[in-house]
């Protein structure tokens, strides 16, 4: 391997280490993490819930509320609604939240590993 690789090699895991390590980096995996485990966690006990009630509730959920409509088609089709409506709501966190400081650290990432954006 050429040295002048290996020199630069190592000059990028320094700038990724300190990067990692930088208050920058750790508010914006804070304001990630901050939307996206609850946001996870919640889905997931809808979603289970989902399944445990027909699996479990039959009577319940082939209750009919409409002609051929019952809980458990509302339900379903619900989780479709609560899927797009979770995607909307972490775009809108994105885009007030994470892009910037992300595009920020990118740029300053590549100003100092020399990689032209």
């Amino acid at each position: 391997m050429d040295i002048g690789v290996q020199l630069g090699s190592s000059e990028n895991e320094r700038v990724w280490a300190e990067t990692q390590a930088s208050p920058e980096f750790q508010d914006l995996k804070r304001r990630f993490r901050g939307f996206a485990f609850p946001v996870t966690v919640a889905f997931l006990v809808w979603y289970f819930g989902y399944i445990l009630l027909t699996a479990f509730a039959r009577d319940w959920v082939s209750t009919e509320v409409a002609p051929n409509i019952n809980i458990a088609i509302i339900l379903g089709v619900l989780q479709f609604a609560s899927t797009f409506f979770i995607a909307w709501l972490y775009e809108r966190h994105s885009s007030k939240h994470l892009d910037a400081a992300s595009d920020s650290l990118r740029d300053k990432i590549n100003e100092q590993i020399g990689h032209k954006a």
